[in-house]
């Protein structure tokens, strides 16, 4: 969704600088938390919203 807007650099730092953490999401980020939750760590998880957005929300 981001591909045209983030075409310079400055369009790139405005929008990392503009989150909770100073990084512009990647697919691999979602992949992890489905990882994760397809692991045994995750065996006692029964259900839940999992927000995959760098923080974005609660800012």
């Amino acid at each position: 969704m981001l591909k045209d807007v983030l075409q310079t650099t400055e369009s790139k730092e405005a929008a990392a600088s503009s989150g909770a953490l100073p990084y512009i999401g990647q697919p691999i980020d979602v992949a992890y938390c489905v990882l994760f939750l397809a692991s045994d760590e995750a065996r006692f998880i029964t259900g839940g919203e999992y927000l995959v957005d760098g923080g974005a929300l609660t800012m």
